[in-house]
């Protein structure tokens, strides 16, 4: 390696470090006031104390990190674990399992890091597959690195490393803690209540995306909302995902499919090969496992766990260079609406299909949209367009079912 090579890569290692902001601790809200008066502590140092304390995580994953050992031949017990990245597989888990508002995010100062005793790891700690080391800089880059992603999956060990962890010996102490997120201002209000008396100093902040939340959610019916969100986490039975005629997924949500779920990639390329996908005619791609599987942590043992998750392949264009069609979205939709029940599809998440890359305006397509799948007597979640904000006219009641939608009465 020459020089300015080794040089190149030391700035960009020094420039991750420096963009590390937080380390986070999971919890329950209910856990908040004793964490502000006693600090974080290991689940030994709870145990020992007797400390009254809310799990979030089920017995048997607890118990088998009690008998995995650290280099310097303590249980994970003895530590404090804190995560890398709060948006992570265990919080997916936790969050759908316990319910978003029931769980809260504590951020830790970075300078934990340099406390002697701490140890990190380059995934789950409980996994076989994990190094546990100390944090020096070549260690934390690749840790930061792994866990600067969005999304994950099992399949290529993301899953794994985006839980890296720090584990700090016996105790995160108080003046390490820096913040505390929550899902919702309603979460957040009631543990403000709680802690008034306690320590005024440390911020409350409602980070909805953090913690797998919509930012917002507009009813325009009992059945179909408007979603600010990422659709992928909608937990909904069957998710759309708008494709090209030609077996290109370049960009946008197609792109997400394709890496994180490599079995709908495969499924669409033969519908192309085969000529079977056109305009007008979604593919239902009927999966028969859910995403839970594949996002949170340990899922066989997850409660309230989805069973399966379908993709319905929506062509918007011929090709990928063309401009979406309109026709072909509207008779895509009439194809739904035709369908739907005969398929067997139980709740639908779909995008404004066409408005990002496909060039058009969610003026027309999100009329279109409410006029069809407001029919249908399923829920359905239409997701807004990523690229640019929506003025709030334009995703009001009157606006997007202005053709007369009379609500159904049972």
């Amino acid at each position: 390696m020459s020089f300015f090579g080794g040089l190149t890569n030391f700035t960009q290692r020094r420039s991750k470090i420096r963009k590390l902001r937080e380390l986070y601790y999971i919890t329950h809200v209910n856990n908040i006031p004793s964490i502000l008066q006693k600090g974080i502590l290991s689940h030994e140092r709870i145990d020992s104390e007797k400390i009254d304390f809310t799990p979030i995580y089920d017995k048997g994953i607890v118990s088998y990190r009690k008998d995995i050992i650290t280099p310097n031949g303590k249980s994970l017990w003895s530590f404090a674990n804190l995560y890398f990245r709060a948006r992570n597989p265990m919080l997916y888990r936790v969050v759908f399992e316990k319910g978003a508002d029931s769980i809260a995010v504590v951020g830790v100062d970075k300078r934990i890091l340099k406390l002697d005793g701490v140890f990190v790891t380059d995934g789950n700690a409980a996994s076989s597959y994990t190094q546990m080391s100390l944090p020096s800089n070549e260690i934390l880059f690749e840790i930061l690195k792994e866990t600067d992603r969005k999304y994950w999956n099992n399949l290529d060990s993301s899953k794994r490393k985006i839980m890296a962890e720090c584990l700090v010996p016996e105790i995160v102490p108080l003046d390490y803690i820096k913040s505390i997120y929550f899902p919702s201002y309603d979460a957040l209000t009631e543990v403000d209540a709680k802690i008034s008396s306690i320590r005024r100093d440390i911020p409350l902040s409602r980070e909805p995306y953090m913690f797998f939340q919509p930012e917002r959610e507009i009813e325009l019916t009992k059945l179909l909302s408007i979603v600010e969100g990422d659709m992928f986490f909608s937990r909904l039975h069957t998710l759309t995902i708008s494709v090209n005629c030609v077996g290109v997924m370049g960009k946008g949500i197609a792109s997400r499919a394709k890496y994180q779920f490599p079995d709908v990639y495969v499924q669409y390329q033969d519908l192309c090969k085969s000529r079977k996908l056109k305009l007008g005619k979604p593919y239902l791609h009927k999966r028969e496992v859910s995403f839970d599987y594949i996002l949170a942590d340990q899922p066989e043992t997850m409660k309230n766990r989805n069973e399966e998750t379908w993709f319905l392949l929506f062509p918007t264009k011929k090709h990928w260079r063309y401009r979406a069609s309109i026709s072909g979205i509207e008779e895509g939709l009439q194809w739904i609406c035709a369908n739907y029940k005969k398929e067997g599809i139980r709740s639908l998440a779909i995008p404004a299909l066409g408005c990002g890359l496909g060039w058009l305006d969610w003026k027309d397509v999100g009329p279109l949209l409410c006029k069809y799948l407001s029919t249908l007597d399923i829920p359905v979640k239409i997701y807004l367009p990523v690229e640019k904000e929506i003025p709030d006219e334009f995703i009001s009641r009157e606006f997007l079912l202005k053709q007369g939608y009379q609500e159904k009465v049972a």
